[in-house]
């Protein structure tokens, strides 16, 4: 996920090329047949987070039977947005795809310009008639990946390295601990936050602090894959984020939590070509049915009994199963999910509390 600060977490004339629009139904349709373009926020080979967009687009292509051009290493910064965008506008794209939690202003601003123009933003926060924020429940992959960390263990110590704690990321790692459990109920969580999101300096100084002590399987949510080649290097396991980090450290990464864009982007636009598409006022948050989010496992530290369970948990997660299901307490106590109930979405977004087996360090 990507973020410029933390204090959000939760947010003219058209050009006659876009084509007509109109809202029927408080739904959108676009006057033309759907010409979508990306504005990537980093390198399409960053190796994270934009290399799974990117990775996407040419299955969302062949879905949709359209190219789809994209620019790099657009900052999360108006002066760069906007005109990004609107090249692509004067141009006659009429879906301009963003791939950031910063764009989320200038989209909606966008938005308001351009009212024949469909928006669509991975990861923002923003959402209006022809704007749809966008992103994935990945606490139920790392929840996943949790479970085959501990698996791979010899120890039950897990460590997990992050970026900054607020909700998005203390679910994936409450989550990863709570998989953990399924496995080893003496499973612990060891978490290390580096204050960035792409930092490999950082990440090799979070991940090597934790091997120090004795932690033999590490999960994340940083964009790269620092965390598992320092696995590697030190004889230990791990588990990735964003995409199949075994591609940098085939012996240590036991299960990535992957983005899988293309099973939810495809049929969004399917959806918005249709004439049928009504965006949902808090945001999309699909998961592993909806096809946003999804593991790649298992590497062979994980016995096939322990595999069998993994996937029989993922079954149950497509079938209805929810990870924040009560009877839930935090660590300290306190309960959080009665039992017969779920944690709600508006819960999910600003959880701050961690569940037994979290170990917080800065």
């Amino acid at each position: 996920m990507r973020t410029k600060t933390l204090s959000a977490v939760l947010a003219g004339c058209a050009f006659l090329a876009a084509g007509q629009a109109s809202v029927a139904d408080g739904g959108f349709v676009l006057g033309a047949a759907p010409k979508p373009a990306f504005l990537y926020f980093s390198s399409k080979k960053d190796g994270g987070w934009t290399q799974a967009f990117d990775e996407a687009r040419p299955k969302i292509e062949a879905a949709i039977g359209v190219k789809i051009p994209f620019v790099e290493n657009v900052a999360e910064d108006a002066l760069q947005i906007r005109p990004a965008a609107e090249k692509f506008i004067q141009r006659g794209y009429n879906v301009i795809i963003g791939t950031a939690f910063g764009y989320s202003d200038t989209f909606k601003q966008l938005a308001e310009k351009y009212p024949k123009v469909a928006f669509l933003d991975g990861s923002g926060t923003v959402n209006a008639v022809n704007l749809q924020s966008f992103y994935g429940r990945t606490y139920e992959s790392q929840y996943l990946c949790g479970m085959a960390a501990a698996a791979a263990s010899k120890t039950g110590k897990l460590g997990f390295v992050a970026a900054n704690p607020f909700g998005p990321v203390i679910w994936t790692v409450n989550a990863f601990e709570m998989g953990a459990l399924k496995i080893r109920p003496d499973a612990t969580t060891t978490v290390i936050y580096t204050g960035a999101w792409n930092d490999p300096v950082k990440e090799r100084a979070a991940a090597t602090a934790l091997a120090d002590q004795g932690i033999d399987a590490i999960g994340q949510h940083v964009d790269t894959p620092t965390p598992q080649i320092v696995a590697q290097e030190r004889g230990i396991y791990g588990t990735g984020h964003h995409r199949d980090f075994r591609e940098f450290a085939p012996k240590a990464t036991v299960c990535s939590s992957v983005w899988t864009w293309d099973k939810y982007l495809a049929p969004a636009l399917k959806t918005i070509k249709a004439g049928e598409w009504k965006t949902e006022p808090y945001g999309a948050f699909a998961g592993i049915k909806g096809g946003a989010t999804d593991i790649a496992c298992c590497g062979p530290a994980v016995s096939k009994p322990n595999v069998d369970k993994i996937m029989a948990e993922r079954k149950a997660i497509i079938d209805g199963k929810h990870v924040y299901a009560g009877p839930l307490s935090d660590r300290e106590g306190k309960e959080r999910v009665a039992a017969g109930a779920v944690l709600a979405d508006g819960d999910l977004w600003k959880m701050d509390w961690y569940v037994t087996g979290v170990i917080t360090q800065k």
